[in-house]
């Protein structure tokens, strides 16, 4: 039996949790389920206002976002020393169809959306919510003899990893064209 049982939210700062709400239910068919307001943080009983809003995921998960109107000005998702690439929430999707409809839907409305970018075992796009999130929908395409073979070799990757800092070279299959041959 595992300790966790699912995620029970992911929580990000956004600009105007109202525009946040909108924008999720908009382009990712996502139910407004929640919304908490306070005056005082629970945890750390800060003075400090905030919108507290919470989105159905699917699946049982949820996606919450922050309004904090008494602080700076939110500059970027990320810190300066990451880049932007790296931080982003991903999202499945039932199929490659549906992920096509939603950059549809986007790049319609002018929102940049980077892709289809293939992966081997998932394909995916990218594009950048109302507050600047990094966000990805995928579409797993990886066979059982794919993730059988990535599953062998996880942990000499990460050991070899973790010994020299350059990218091991047991899955390159997945890059080099040769996962067809």
């Amino acid at each position: 039996m595992s300790l966790i049982q699912r995620i029970h939210h992911v929580a990000y700062r956004c600009k105007d949790a109202k525009q946040t709400v909108q924008w999720y239910q908009k382009y990712l068919d996502m139910k407004f389920i929640l919304a908490i307001a306070e005056d005082q943080v629970p945890s750390t009983k800060e003075p400090d206002p905030y919108m507290h809003v919470f989105m159905d995921a699917g699946g049982g998960n949820v996606l919450a976002f922050f309004e904090l109107p008494t602080k700076a000005e939110m500059l970027s998702p990320a810190d300066a020393n990451t880049p932007a690439w790296t931080q982003h929430l991903a999202l499945k999707v039932q199929s490659e169809e549906v992920m096509m409809q939603v950059k549809a839907r986007l790049e319609a409305d002018g929102i940049h959306v980077v892709g289809p970018t293939e992966h081997t075992i998932f394909r995916s796009i990218y594009f950048r919510d109302p507050s600047g999130h990094r966000l990805e929908l995928a579409v797993d395409t990886a066979t059982d003899e794919m993730n059988r073979k990535l599953d062998e070799v996880k942990w000499d990757m990460l050991n070899e990893w973790a010994a020299t800092k350059k990218a091991p070279k047991h899955a390159a299959w997945m890059h080099d064209g040769s996962q067809h041959g």
